[in-house]
């Protein structure tokens, strides 16, 4: 019996500690699918989140780019201005997060939204109960609670500021999205060690690597992307073969 008590009181705690992270997180949702939506809108605030809901890609554009939410699920198949136009327009201005709905099975879509900046996706059909538990992982490393604001992460010409969510390359500002960031912060944190992908998937993205899992080596290429080649004309973050990635340090 008290062990049955004990596992109530847990999954109450639980229960109540989710409700306070989803607490003044406004969601957009921008998707063709009223119904859709409208489930996805009563679903998320069950569950502490504040909703709006817009159904083209020129009214999602809009609202990302209002600076009034805290995060935005993209649908990849709009009418007329398609959800990857969206993110690119969005990320032309903005590193709000976006998490992309996409078919199942649609790899393409899936990793060009990943390089045009997307921090995440779901497959659809999935149940709202997966949206919601990626909606809070981004959540929590976009904002990251008790942290200092003070402390500093430093790597060669890369410099981190965890709590405030910032970035500098050679004394410039890095523009990274949230994922980025996380996965970056990461490999600065061990910068000459060898970072496994497993690792960096439990720690950076909230969530076990599985099987074919493509996210994080597509984030990877964009990042170096992001920070050019070394001197030596090598990559700043290398690929070790079936062990991870490393930053290199200097």
């Amino acid at each position: 019996m008290a062990q049955d008590d004990d596992c109530a009181q847990r999954k109450a705690d639980n229960a109540r500690t989710a409700t306070q992270e989803s607490a003044m997180i406004r969601v957009l949702l921008v998707d063709d699918d009223q119904e859709l939506t409208a489930m996805l809108s009563e679903y998320l605030e069950r569950e502490g989140f504040e909703t709006s809901a817009v159904h083209t890609g020129e009214e999602g554009e809009i609202e990302a780019l209002s600076g009034l939410y805290s995060i935005v699920v993209l649908d990849v198949m709009l009418p007329r201005l398609s959800g990857i136009e969206v993110l690119r327009r969005i990320r032309a201005r903005s590193q709000v997060p976006v998490v992309l709905l996409t078919a199942r099975g649609d790899n393409i879509d899936r990793i060009t939204g990943l390089e045009l900046g997307a921090d995440d996706y779901v497959p659809k059909p999935s149940s709202p109960g997966e949206l919601v538990a990626r909606l809070r992982a981004i959540m929590r490393r976009v904002q990251p609670g008790d942290r200092h604001t003070c402390e500093v992460i430093r790597s060669g010409p890369l410099v981190l500021w965890p709590g405030k969510r910032q970035a500098q390359w050679q004394g410039r500002e890095l523009g990274v999205t949230s994922t980025e960031f996380s996965l970056l912060e990461e490999l600065a944190r061990s910068a000459g060690q060898v970072v496994s992908k497993q690792d960096l998937s439990l720690n950076a993205l909230g969530c076990p690597l599985t099987r074919y899992d493509r996210r994080i080596d597509v984030h990877i290429s964009s990042i170096r992307q992001k920070l050019g080649p070394r001197p030596d004309t090598k990559a700043w973050i290398q690929s070790v073969r079936g062990l991870g990635y490393l930053l290199i340090a200097e």
